[in-house]
């Protein structure tokens, strides 16, 4: 395992291997057989980051009680994409963690 940060163009290659359906296709199997294990660590982690709480609750509400239906569509639609962006970073930072913990272990062996 090495320990030092990757270089953006490192990062930029992975991601673009990541356009291949083969390759994706088996890291998709992987996670889908530990969709509820991932479920699990993922909500802990928004919740223990304070991403939703009563701040969350507020921008809900704010959103579904907005008085003109296309400013509330709208405020939907925006906090649905942040939510969105918050769950995929996160859910990121746990692969990421994930795999360093697989690493470790397979080179404790």
């Amino acid at each position: 395992m090495s320990d030092r940060p990757f270089t953006d163009a490192e990062i930029d290659a992975a991601v673009e291997a990541l356009s291949d359906p083969e390759r994706f296709r088996d890291a998709e199997s992987q996670v889908t057989r530990m969709a509820p294990q991932l479920q699990r660590i993922l909500n802990h982690a928004l919740q223990e980051g304070g991403w939703f709480g009563e701040a969350h609750d507020g921008q809900v509400l704010k959103a579904a009680t907005t008085p003109d239906p296309d400013d509330r569509i709208a405020a939907v639609r925006t906090l649905l994409a942040e939510e969105t962006r918050i769950g995929m970073m996160v859910g990121v930072a746990v692969g990421w963690e994930l795999r360093n913990e697989l690493e470790r272990k397979t080179g404790d062996e």
